[in-house]
Order: structure tokens, then C-alpha cells, then sequence
């Protein structure tokens, strides 16, 4: 029996000290996220992880100190990428800790009731945090595929078609910047016309720096490198990489699956970039005269 007191008693200092590295993460966030409704949101959710830690506090008589080390990472996460982007990873972060509360025997039972209903209501708190960044993730999607399936085919096509690398960079960026002010006047013009309550100016922006910022990431190696197959593999590379984040971006901040996403959009780039090098192959045989 005093073992399996021992034991609980790890468990709750652990319980202890998540509680208030949430608090302290929360409280931060609270102070320099925009919105007084998000502001208010945070806070309420700090006040809840205090109380959680007070409940484990009763049981083990102790204070506990922080994890200085998630407090900083988190709040620079949500800094960089948004705090619903990072409030959502710490919560899934903790998922395993907050399951351990179903295996706490007897007299913990009741606490285990009373938390389990505080994390319904933060999960429904956090449902109500409006942030831009979310609100423009279909024009950034919008952005990041036009982006990855035009460049990526246009640079398979133009490597077969073009030996001299500093050339296909240039031909591309020149594609890829007009295509991104065409995608962002279309995002425009479709925001404008959508009773969605999106800003036009700010659908457009989204979608453009997201265009634009994809065909740098994808032309740097032919700047860099005079070997165009080495190019083309480390521009695939560089693609699902983009393909990767973005979607576990998009998978933690909206709760939507992963992988289907993932393989989905992978697919699609390289099925036409395969098609394209098809098509650069056959035109540099039809004018192996021509090409550069």
C-alpha cells in the first residue's frame, strides 16, 4: 500500500508542476496576443490552471517550480507561428500526462471528475480564439499549392530543357512572380466578392508572400549549384519539407489529420513535375539546337 501511495504521490507533483508551467504559459500569452475576447479567453484558461495546481497542491502539501525551459519554448512558438498553433502543441503535448489521471486509484477519483470537466472547458474556450493568421490559412494553402504544383512543374520542365542552372533560376523567378501577383489580384477579387468577412487587401497579401516565398525556397539551389539534377532533387526536397510543415501546421492548429493532407499534396506536385520533365525531355529532343 505505501508503494502505490509513493506512486501517486509522483504522479501528482507531475500533475503539479504541468499545471502551473501551463499557467505560466498561459498568463504570458495572455499580455501579448491582440483581441480583448482572446485576452480574456487566455486569461480565464490561466486561472483554471492555477486552480488545478492548488487541487494537486492540497494533496502534496508542497509548491512546485515551473518548466522554465516550456514556458519559454512555448510562448516563442506562439510568438512565431501564432497562439492557437501553440496552445494547441502543448495541449497535445500533455495529452499523455492527462491521461495518466484515469489510472489514479480511490480517494483521487473525484479530482481526477473535477479536472477531467475543467479540461472539457478549456478545449471549449480554446474553439473561440479568433486569430488572423487562422483566418487566412485558405488563402495561404491557396498560395503554398498553386506555388509548389506551378514551380515544381516548371522547373522539372525547364532542367531538361535548359542546361545552364543560373538560367532556369531566373526563367522560374520570372514565372513565379508574375503568377504570384496573378494569384494575389485573384484572391482579391474572390475575397472581394465572398460575404465571408475576410479583409480582400490582407487575402491577397497572404496569398502572394506565400507564393513568393515558395519559389525562393524552390529556385536557391540553382542559384547555388551548377548541377541541375542535384538542383531539381534538392528543390523536391525542399517542397515536401514545405509540404510537411505547413500541413502539421495546419493539422495541430485546425485539428484536421496529417497524413492524407500530406501525401495528397505530395502527390499531386510530383505527378506534375513528372509530367513537365516528360515534356522538357521531348522538347530539348525536338531542339537540342535551341536549348541553352
Amino acid at each position: 500500500m505505501k508503494k502505490g501511495r509513493d506512486f501517486d504521490a509522483r504522479e501528482l507533483s507531475v500533475f503539479q508542476k504541468n499545471e502551473i508551467t501551463e499557467h505560466h504559459i498561459y498568463k504570458h500569452l495572455s499580455g501579448k496576443v491582440g483581441g480583448v475576447k482572446n485576452r480574456r479567453i487566455l486569461s480565464q484558461i490561466a486561472d483554471d490552471e492555477l486552480r488545478h495546481y492548488n487541487i494537486w497542491k492540497g494533496y502534496t502539501g508542497r509548491d512546485v517550480n515551473p518548466d522554465r525551459f516550456k514556458v519559454w519554448f512555448y510562448t516563442m512558438v506562439s510568438m512565431l507561428f501564432g497562439f492557437t498553433f501553440g496552445i494547441k502543441l502543448m495541449e497535445k503535448g500533455e495529452k499523455g500526462a492527462h491521461a495518466v489521471y484515469s489510472r489514479i486509484p480511490g480517494s483521487f477519483k473525484e479530482i481526477n471528475g473535477i479536472i477531467s470537466d475543467e479540461e472539457e472547458h478549456e478545449q471549449a474556450l480554446l474553439t473561440l480564439l479568433d486569430e488572423d493568421r487562422l483566418k487566412y490559412t485558405g488563402s495561404i494553402v491557396l498560395g503554398l499549392n498553386d506555388a509548389l504544383v506551378e514551380l515544381m512543374g516548371v522547373l522539372a520542365g525547364l532542367t531538361f530543357a535548359l542546361h545552364n542552372t543560373t538560367v532556369v533560376a531566373l526563367t522560374a523567378s520570372i514565372t513565379g512572380i508574375a503568377a504570384a501577383l496573378s494569384m494575389a489580384a485573384s484572391g482579391y477579387l474572390s475575397t472581394k466578392s465572398d460575404p465571408g468577412g475576410k479583409n480582400p487587401f490582407m487575402a491577397s497579401f497572404y496569398t502572394g508572400v506565400a507564393y513568393i516565398l515558395t519559389v525562393l525556397a524552390l529556385i536557391t539551389p540553382y542559384l547555388v549549384f551548377e548541377d541541375r539534377y542535384v538542383s531539381l532533387g534538392l528543390s523536391f526536397f525542399i517542397a515536401v519539407c514545405i509540404i510537411g510543415f505547413f500541413n502539421y501546421y495546419i493539422s495541430v492548429a485546425r485539428d484536421l489529420p496529417f497524413k492524407s493532407r500530406f501525401f495528397e499534396m505530395v502527390g499531386l506536385s510530383f505527378t506534375v513535375a513528372a509530367l513537365s520533365f516528360l515534356a522538357g525531355y521531348g522538347i530539348h529532343a525536338l531542339f537540342p539546337d535551341m536549348m541553352m
